[in-house]
């Protein structure tokens, strides 16, 4: 990779997060585009997604905290009456930055993933981007907050992203990519390939695996 994946990943999960403080107490239950997960599932797949990474990184085995519980990496654990979810977000995005740090750790092989055997790294810099953008705009799009996603950051990942639409579509976790509109923007265009329906591509996207 010839970005600075960490740089990279700070600003997309800074998005995230921004979304993530910004929704109201009331908005948590709200329905997301992800079908039957409502926006407060959608930060906990992430949270359980990024533990689920540290942990292929040589950090410790996954564990409930922060009110946050703990799953399969593709799912979306419980979430504790109360829990803030902006502290739990916010945890996990200082320990992947820490782990992306570490060349050691940053360098070891996914042992399985759309991209195959390749450095943690690289899986962040893809498949880890693709993953935080979409989430980022659904969470958005269920509780009425800003969608607009960094457009440079949308160019990177889209262009990366797609030569793997066959490996992200085979695991399962996936949805399908669909036709973007004629003349569709980038962050459009990234979406369609997530499956998403920003305004006239496809059908309400389905879960992806983190």
């Amino acid at each position: 990779m010839t970005s600075d994946v960490a740089a990279d990943y700070r600003v997309i999960a800074d998005g995230f997060l921004a979304r993530v403080r910004a929704t109201p107490p009331e908005g948590w239950g709200a329905p997301s585009p992800c079908r039957g997960w409502s926006a407060r599932d959608v930060v906990a797949h992430l949270v359980n997604g990024h533990r689920g990474i540290l942990f292929l990184a040589g950090g410790p085995p996954p564990a409930p905290a922060d009110g946050v519980g703990s799953g399969p990496m593709s799912g979306a654990p419980q979430v504790a009456p109360g829990a803030d979810l902006a502290v739990a977000f916010g945890r996990a995005r200082d320990d992947m930055l820490a782990m992306l740090a570490d060349p050691d750790r940053r360098a070891i092989r996914m042992p399985f993933g759309p991209m195959g055997a390749v450095p943690v790294a690289d899986a962040v810099a893809v498949i880890g981007s693709l993953e935080v953008l979409v989430h980022t705009w659904d969470l958005a799009r269920a509780t009425g907050g800003d969608e607009a996603l960094d457009p440079a950051q949308v160019e990177r990942t889209l262009r990366a992203a797609t030569p793997h639409a066959a490996g992200l579509v085979a695991t399962g976790a996936f949805d399908p990519p669909v036709p973007a509109p004629h003349g569709a923007d980038a962050q459009t265009r990234l979406l369609c390939f997530a499956g998403r329906s920003p305004g006239g591509c496809g059908s309400v996207g389905g879960h992806d695996q983190g």
